[in-house]
């Protein structure tokens, strides 16, 4: 290839770049069409300290449910079939692990419970108010929301 060529070629490439490299300089809202007839209530928010990664397989049913446990309630011994993301909106939920550890989460807190028959897990209320949790599952299509289960030797409620 001759010389000039080449030379066109490295023009025509450091244009395509400075292109690019404008492009990313342009403010986004620049780019954004205005919305309307929209309006969003936030339900929940929680901070999970850890970060969260969530994988799912397959067709996934999502589902976004209230579950509110009174005091002194509990959920049972169950597992999911598929991983869930909670936000506690008020109280405090005490979760007994399937080793048997013992986790809290208070308003304002977020949590994933993994999936399996292995993870399975026991919520309480200790407290004297409400436990209000927006729970997100994504869970394979058509499974039940959840599987009951035996205690697995954790006595220390």
């Amino acid at each position: 290839m001759d010389s000039s060529r080449r030379w066109s070629r490295i023009r025509r490439a450091a244009a395509v770049a400075g292109c690019v490299v404008a492009l990313g300089l342009v403010p986004s809202g620049a780019l954004a069409t205005p919305g309307s007839g929209v309006t969003a209530t936030v339900l929940a928010k929680g901070t999970s300290a850890e970060g969260l990664k969530v994988r799912t397989q397959g067709r996934t049913d999502v589902m976004v449910r209230t579950v509110t446990i009174a005091p002194g309630g509990e959920t049972g011994w169950h597992y999911h079939q598929g991983p869930l993301i909670a936000v506690v909106q008020s109280g405090t939920l005490t979760r007994t692990l399937a080793d048997c550890s013992v986790v809290r989460s208070s308003a304002g807190q977020s949590f994933i419970e993994p999936d399996g028959a292995r993870k399975v897990h026991n919520g309480q209320n200790l407290g004297t108010v409400p436990v209000v949790l927006y729970v997100t599952y994504l869970l394979p299509e058509g499974d039940a929301l959840s599987v009951d289960a035996p205690d697995p030797g954790c006595h220390h409620y």
